[in-house]
């Protein structure tokens, strides 16, 4: 498995769970010094993508891009793939498609986590889900059109009410015949600590279900902190995600405590831990 960590472009999301913050430039060059294998992007748009900038920064730090995140397009416009209104939710797909191009001219997928929206108080959660089957029919589709797939994040219950446990999308994926439209599960070991009762257990379940179901993972403590600095049993779910065949990214979206250069640091240690044996 190879190693991610995650650079935030978005002033607004300066409190969030990522670990650089400080422009694209010194967070490609802290990640290459720590001796991660990627960087993971938080842009604010597809516009604003400073995508000259990266391939510059990729090649003279000898990175790759991991993924892209969408989650700007919620954070800055409340765009959501579930939104009521055709109008707004059009516009959270063109966002999120836009984004999904971008990522595609680096070899990356773009996420969906809180674009996924979640249902509101005129709207019946069976309903949103349908909504957000046709939206990620669609983005899925426009990412294989471009060699790449789409990742779905299922978020814990305080951040959506749609689907909070890693089997539950498992299933909603299958259902609608989203995998075959380049739709994967992006396990967050963060939320999954918050939803399932044993999370190696629930990544060897989601092994048993179909070769290549997972596209990513978040590499989290239970405490959002870098792993190690929590109690999750990294031995275990290690152990559970190369059983079911995973063989991607580790990628670091925790917060950058005690600072960004420690939670990098102790990220990477953890990862080596088992990748380097």
């Amino acid at each position: 498995m190879k190693s991610a960590i995650t650079i935030c472009l978005v002033p607004e999301a300066a409190r969030g769970p990522f670990v650089f913050h400080d422009g694209l430039s010194s967070g490609c060059q802290h990640a290459a010094d720590a001796g991660f294998d990627a960087v993971e992007i938080f842009p604010p748009s597809a516009s604003e993508f400073p995508s000259k900038q990266l391939h510059t920064l990729l090649e003279q730090t000898s990175l790759d891009l991991a993924a892209v995140g969408t989650g700007a397009g919620w954070l800055k416009k409340r765009l959501s793939l579930t939104d009521t209104d055709p109008a707004r939710r059009r516009e959270a797909i063109q966002f999120v498609a836009e984004i999904i191009e971008i990522a595609a001219e680096f070899n990356a997928p773009a996420i969906i986590g809180s674009m996924q929206g979640q249902a509101s108080d005129i709207t019946h959660r069976s309903e949103s889900l349908g909504l957000l089957a046709e939206a990620l029919g669609t983005l899925g589709g426009h990412a294989q059109r471009h060699g790449q797939v789409l990742l779905y994040e299922a978020l814990n219950r305080y951040e959506t009410n749609l689907l909070n446990t890693q089997e539950d999308a498992a299933n909603f994926l299958i259902k609608h015949s989203l995998v075959g439209k380049g739709v994967r599960l992006l396990c967050d070991l963060f939320h999954m600590n918050i939803e399932e009762q044993n999370v190696p257990e629930t990544i060897t379940r989601l092994g048993r279900l179909g070769s290549g179901l997972i596209g990513h993972v978040h590499w989290a403590d239970s405490n959002r902190k870098a792993m190690g600095l929590g109690h999750t049993d990294s031995t275990a779910l290690y152990r559970a995600l190369k059983a079911a065949g995973y063989d991607n990214y580790l990628a670091a979206e925790v917060f950058p405590l005690p600072s960004a250069s420690e939670a990098a640091s102790q990220t990477i240690m953890s990862i080596e831990a088992f990748t380097s044996s």
